[in-house]
């Protein structure tokens, strides 16, 4: 057994074919299937099961795909370390970033990074918050940007800035157009325009507004459409009528015309944390901080202040 055969067994777990697998891992498939075939004779059993499409591990296979993963996991982390200890700080971060924070915060983290000129290569996916997590469990990823606090026991948090949220409306919702700040009860008087449910935005805004305790009651047909992403929110809402709930730094993007939709909370300052996930023993702490370093110089001064974390809505 060699690690070698670990990590050929991982990404075979991971593409679910052995072709894409092999592709993955820069050797030729029939290098890939002898080595697993080999390790499976040593071990006296079968890890994948070869006769479903997709190519499945089996019950065993699983527990010695996880194991796999950890002994990977510890070995690339002794060469971390010794990385970390010459004062090296290179290699590939593997980050992903919600939906509701990609869209506004890569284009300048880009900028940024490029401009540092570190011997990083960062390599972004757009997932939700479990697929993050889960990616995160299983060593596919190595951060994640999202909003926080999570309050899971095998992840670390990286508090980075803290994002307002603000009210989108329809020139034609008359009754609360004509205010220059809302309160939570205004989201329920209207038709309110949300995210579909795979978004934890979406749980906040549902916290926000007290949802949840109304289930049930006549408030429940304003929601009416789940849309994919906050810029199809604001389209739905400048297009149709209601409104609906953006982070702050979707004003940056948002025309002239469009700002004059916008409007701030009354009678609280509704907030999300947005921080930076690792897991628990991630060691790179020096690439780690660089990162958040950046991550920092790409959003507003205005956004860093601590003292917004008591405002901030639960997840």
């Amino acid at each position: 057994m060699n690690i070698q055969q670990l990590e050929y067994i991982i990404a075979v777990d991971n593409y679910r074919h052995f072709s894409k697998a092999a592709e993955a891992s820069f050797v030729t498939q029939p290098t890939l299937s002898m080595m697993i075939q080999k390790l499976e004779e040593e071990l006296g059993v079968k890890i994948f099961d070869r006769s479903q499409l997709p190519v499945l591990p089996t019950e065993i296979g699983k527990r010695i795909i996880d194991q796999a993963r950890v002994a990977v996991a510890q070995v690339n982390q002794l060469k971390e370390i010794v990385q970390e200890e010459k004062g090296i700080v290179k290699g590939v971060f593997r980050l992903g970033i919600i939906p509701t924070i990609s869209p506004y915060l890569i284009p300048k983290l880009m900028q940024v990074h490029t401009e540092n000129k570190f011997d990083i290569r960062i390599v972004i996916s757009e997932l939700t918050t479990d697929q993050i997590l889960k990616g995160l469990s299983n060593d596919s990823l190595d951060g994640g940007i999202l909003a926080t606090p999570l309050k899971e026991p095998t992840i670390k948090e990286y508090p980075i800035y803290y994002e307002r949220f603000f009210a989108y409306i329809s020139p034609t919702e008359k009754a609360i157009y004509v205010k220059n700040s809302i309160d939570e009860n205004d989201l329920t008087s209207s038709k309110l325009w949300l995210l579909d449910e795979v978004h934890c935005f979406r749980t906040q805004i549902l916290h926000l507004c007290n949802f949840k305790k109304r289930r049930g009651g006549s408030n429940q047909s304003i929601f009416s459409y789940e849309a994919g992403s906050i810029d199809t929110l604001i389209n739905i809402v400048d297009k149709n009528d209601g409104l609906t709930v953006i982070p702050e730094m979707a004003l940056s993007n948002l025309s002239e015309a469009q700002m004059k939709n916008v409007r701030p909370f009354k009678n609280s300052t509704p907030v999300r944390e947005v921080s930076l996930i690792t897991r628990k023993e991630y060691f790179r702490e020096r690439l780690l901080y660089i990162l958040i370093d950046e991550v920092k110089m790409a959003v507003p001064k205005s956004l860093q202040d601590e003292a917004m974390k008591k405002y901030v809505v639960p997840l």
